[in-house]
């Protein structure tokens, strides 16, 4: 799998911004509110998993070794 990348306070803020986005979709209508469900959805996933491959292929790295 990957490598973790992303560190506590990066993956904490991606948690939260991801979280808002997810209760956004629900709150707003609108032709496009399924991007932030995507949005919101990808965030969270990579603050689970630690890991984010857009990172990966820019070299960086926010998680403290």
């Amino acid at each position: 799998m990957f490598s973790k990348n992303v560190g506590q306070t990066d993956r904490t803020i991606r948690g939260i911004v991801g979280a808002i986005l997810v209760i956004a979709y629900f709150v707003v209508s609108g032709g496009l509110s399924w991007l932030l469900l995507i949005a919101g959805i990808v965030l969270l996933a990579t603050a689970a998993l630690g890991s984010c491959p857009p990172y990966a292929i820019l070299g960086i790295n926010t998680c403290k070794k």
